[in-house]
């Protein structure tokens, strides 16, 4: 399938936030470790601590991503509010790498990640005016794939400069701020031909008081969306199996961190993950074209079962490793197919009011998913419990979503 400048400059930016996204799954989590190591903090608080900040950073998304995506449905306001909450995100990046102590990082971390989690509610958004139904599965998933590829190049630049700190004569400090660096202006690079080649195709005309009617037209779709029940039921499925995924990207360099694996096999296995993601993805892409989207969609879900059940019993390094290529095969197939088939069954003018709701049920999830995880690590004592709850996720997740797929038949 050939695609086109818009769709390719689309696909490009998934490679430029995923830069930033591999930096907060895996140098990010043991530079926090190494300086709240040097405050004293022990490694059951240092994993809690990362994981309410994931969990703030997402919870205030979730609040305000569906009256922004609302905004954002109105004629010409979708790319600048894409544009302010990437570069909020670009800019708490580089601010990172001037922090110097564990809790100013935290903060900074939480703007950060609220502005690049802000810029994907209007990103996924942009998927109906960037290519049509037939083709939505296909884009979605290679968005996905040379995302997860992509992001390796920075990574690798990031990665030298870490582990290559004392042969290049830098602290980790000064090393871990030019990584910073580096992921940013990639980021930007990356989503400057999206800002130049995008138009809003489908839109809501503007009103007088933007703001005030996107309020009562999100109230009004709160109400409808019950009523819309092929809709309601795949958000509610959404909410849970996404909720295990986020957790595990989110949290699987602290918990190996926590647990004494080897910081730089860590990174190389996840490393793995990026590289095994790509070409999954693609076929996942491909398969979209002989199997129904639901069912591809349940197989990752049972996948990711399996992933979670395993993880509960993860104690040596060749156990991560094994992790980490399972996450890569299925990782950025029930992505990319989750939101193709939301893209779907949504009005394409109301796209970005709907991918807001859906960004609550995600993003909610994400902090429901690594809040349970670090309040049972710290009443428990065993992180492995925490990390075992996930499973629960993704059977009720699955439940759902097979309902919802009997609503949306042929989907």
């Amino acid at each position: 399938m050939k695609l086109t400048k818009l769709e390719k400059s689309w696909i490009l930016y998934d490679v430029g936030n995923s830069a930033f996204t591999l930096l907060v799954s895996t140098i990010m989590p043991i530079y926090f470790n190494y300086l709240a190591g040097a405050a004293g903090l022990s490694d059951e608080t240092y994993l809690a601590y990362w994981g309410y900040a994931a969990s703030i950073s997402t919870l205030l998304v979730a609040l305000s991503a569906p009256v922004l995506g609302t905004m954002a449905d109105y004629k010409g306001f979708k790319k600048p509010i894409f544009f302010i909450a990437m570069a909020v995100g670009a800019v708490g990046c580089i601010a990172l790498g001037l922090a110097k102590m564990w809790l100013a990082f935290l903060v900074i971390f939480v703007i950060a990640k609220t502005g690049y989690a802000a810029s994907l509610v209007f990103y996924d958004a942009m998927l109906t005016d960037v290519t049509g139904q037939g083709r939505m599965d296909v884009v979605s998933a290679l968005g996905y794939a040379w995302g997860y590829v992509g992001s390796c190049l920075p990574f690798l630049a990031c990665l030298g400069l870490v582990l290559g700190a004392d042969k290049l004569g830098l602290t980790m400090e000064t090393a871990m701020g030019l990584s910073f660096a580096v992921v940013a202006i990639w980021w930007v690079g990356c989503a400057l031909p999206l800002l130049r080649r995008y138009r809003q195709r489908y839109y809501v005309e503007r009103q007088p008081h933007a703001v005030r009617a996107s309020f009562g037209r999100l109230a009004k779709t709160l109400k409808n969306v019950k009523k819309e029940k092929h809709i309601f039921l795949f958000l509610l499925a959404f909410f849970f199996y996404i909720d295990g995924v986020y957790t595990i990207i989110d949290m699987a360099t602290a918990y190996g961190s926590a647990l004494g694996l080897d910081s730089t096999g860590l990174l190389l296995a996840l490393l793995v993950t990026q590289i095994v993601a790509f070409p999954c993805a693609i076929f996942f892409g491909r398969l979209s074209k002989k199997k129904k989207n639901s069912t591809l969609i349940t197989i990752c879900i049972l996948a990711y079962l399996g992933i979670a059940i395993f993880a509960m019993f993860l104690t040596y390094q060749w156990q991560f490793w094994v992790l980490a290529v399972l996450v890569g095969m299925f990782q950025g197939g029930i992505q990319a197919l989750s939101r193709s088939y939301f893209a779907k069954i949504v009005p394409q003018e109301r796209s970005g009011e709907y991918f807001g709701l859906m960004d609550i049920c995600g993003k909610g999830a994400a902090f429901f998913g690594t809040t349970i995880v670090s309040v049972i690590t710290q009443l428990t004592g065993h992180m492995n419990l925490g990390v075992g709850a996930i499973a629960v996720l993704f059977i009720a997740g699955l439940l759902l979503f097979r309902r919802a797929a009997a609503l949306n038949q042929g989907m």
